[in-house]
């Protein structure tokens, strides 16, 4: 049996605010790359993410990465404001708290970037991680 497609590889919309926005463009884009690679997270996968987010030089000093790592991850659950017990949109992640590791970076944009970040959602592979 082979085995399940875990790895998505995405670029990130440029930041925009309100942050609930930014949010559904994240889920929109990540939705459209899982659905056309047939992948399906469940509650019991173990999962990484690699964030690369880029901001101009003043936006550099005012995002933090923890409040833009969190909304990465409500994107992905599917919180884009409301109530947190109402998902607004269908969860690419069922539960943050399937993520057992995240690298997040913040940096000024190459040329072609077009602002535009990165992010990879891959299965936790705990033997790499010893």
């Amino acid at each position: 049996m082979a085995k399940k497609r875990m790895r998505i590889k995405i670029r990130i919309p440029p930041y925009v605010s309100p942050r609930n926005h930014w949010r559904r463009k994240i889920h929109s884009v990540v939705a459209q790359e899982d659905e056309s690679k047939g992948v399906r997270y469940t509650i019991k996968d173990r999962i990484e993410l690699e964030v690369l987010l880029y901001f101009n030089e003043s936006a550099l000093s005012f995002h933090d990465v923890d409040n833009r790592l969190k909304d990465v991850m409500d994107a992905l659950q599917g919180r884009v404001g409301g109530s947190k017990a109402t998902r607004t949109l269908d969860s690419i992640i069922p539960n943050d708290r399937q993520i057992f590791k995240v690298t997040v970076e913040k940096k000024r944009p190459p040329g072609q970037s077009k602002g535009a970040g990165h992010l990879t959602i891959r299965r936790y592979d705990e033997s790499k991680n010893k």
